[in-house]
């Protein structure tokens, strides 16, 4: 038998890959481990060798050869893999922010590997997830900071991504520490998230404030679409502390 046949065979008896498809069976089990309600400990995860294992997996596939739906999943979790693995080779630190890689920062650094092509989190945020057409991404990408959506405990899979990110997407919305919405005063306090990345909801604030709508509430939603000249956008201080199980 070839070896590479003897490492897919493997793979597969593994649940790394199936026949039809990849599958992040491997993450899902790394997440239910060490992800409580979006917080991560850390300290533990930092010795589980099945991490290491996942990690080469992300690195060992060809995105090229993967449908739509996984290709999308495939980078959501390489993204949150792999910012999972900056904190812990620098552990402990207080924030993401706090990690240089010389000159430059955490977000900057090639130091992902994938099919032998080397990629930093911002190429996989800006260059790759944000050229697919799909604005829940910011929801389910996670940068290991409080204000960032919750972790979930949970890796996405192409067969389950839609019902993942549209329950990913509403939890962040109705998340009172990361948005609030005041009815009476028509005031929105959303994330920063939307401040940064406002073009991919939409033309203009008004567009933004519609796109978050249809994920709230019946009577906050109807308000905001009926009366949308007088609410007001306000962005929330981003709390870039780590995100972890003390």
């Amino acid at each position: 038998m070839k070896v590479f046949n003897l490492v897919a065979l493997i793979l597969l008896l593994l649940g790394v890959v199936t026949i039809n498809g990849q599958t992040h069976k491997i993450f899902t089990d790394i997440l239910q481990k060490y992800v409580t309600d979006g917080l991560v400990n850390y300290k533990a995860l930092a010795q589980d060798q099945d991490f290491e294992t996942y990690l080469n997996q992300l690195s060992n596939t060809d995105p090229s050869k993967l449908s739509e739906k996984e290709e999308l999943a495939f980078w959501i979790n390489t993204y949150n893999a792999f910012t999972i693995k900056a904190i812990l080779d620098y552990y402990p630190v207080k924030s993401i922010n706090d990690i240089k890689f010389g000159e430059k920062s955490v977000w900057d650094e090639d130091f992902i590997s994938i099919n032998n092509k080397k990629y930093s989190l911002n190429d996989i945020e800006h260059k790759i997830l944000r050229k697919m057409n799909e604005p829940r991404i910011h929801f389910a990408i996670v940068c290991a900071s409080i204000s960032c959506p919750e972790l979930l405990n949970e890796a996405f899979e192409s067969n389950t991504l839609e019902k993942q990110l549209e329950r990913q997407t509403k939890t962040f919305l109705n998340d009172k520490t990361r948005n609030d919405f005041d009815l009476k005063n028509k005031k929105a306090n959303i994330s920063e998230i939307f401040n940064w990345f406002d073009k991919d909801f939409g033309e203009s604030n008004k567009d933004v404030l519609r796109y978050i709508a249809e994920f709230l509430p019946a009577d906050i939603r109807e308000d905001i679409n009926q009366n949308i000249d007088e609410w007001e956008i306000l962005y929330k201080n981003y709390d870039w502390n780590l995100n972890e199980i003390k």
